[in-house]
């Protein structure tokens, strides 16, 4: 299963931008999951990111936030020029991306969304976040996410 391509690998492949890819095995519905997954790769939980999928004012945009913290979706709505966010339905953020919750990757989307990825990203050499499959993240430098996701940068985490 490891093995297996995703769009978002065979986008860092074809770009031929370093990364490494990290196996792991958590169950989908583990509380904290994400706490989990970063223990599980054995790596501090503040270098672990989620994908997550809202609607800024009728668009879909994706917020790439730390494991450790909630989204602030006022910040996320701040940071791409809107007034209201929610987070997405489950079905159309997995639609729109491509992937399933859980496995939703900043990269290589079905549909590029606008992206904004937590400033606290840039304090780390690299971070890790969804390869397109649960049970799989990828680790990349911040500037290469930041730039295959044309994101932004914003505070968007709220403490947990």
């Amino acid at each position: 299963m490891a093995g297996k391509g995703t769009p978002a690998t065979a986008l860092l492949t074809r770009q031929r931008v370093p990364h490494t890819l990290h196996p792991y095995d958590v169950a989908p519905d583990t509380p904290n999951y994400g706490a989990e997954v970063a223990a599980a790769l054995g790596v501090p939980p503040e270098r672990v990111f989620k994908s997550l999928v809202a609607e800024v004012d009728g668009g879909l945009t994706v917020a790439v936030v730390p494991v450790t913290g909630e989204l602030d979706l006022k910040s996320l709505a701040s940071a791409v020029g809107g007034k209201r966010a929610a987070l997405a339905d489950r079905t159309l953020a997995e639609r729109t991306t491509g992937y399933v919750r859980g496995g939703i990757s900043p990269l290589g989307q079905r549909k590029r969304l606008p992206t904004v990825v937590d400033a606290s990203a840039e304090r780390f050499a690299t971070v890790y976040v969804s390869a397109g499959r649960r049970g799989l993240q990828l680790e990349i430098s911040p500037a290469d996410l930041i730039r295959l996701t044309a994101a932004v940068t914003a505070p968007l985490a709220a403490a947990d």
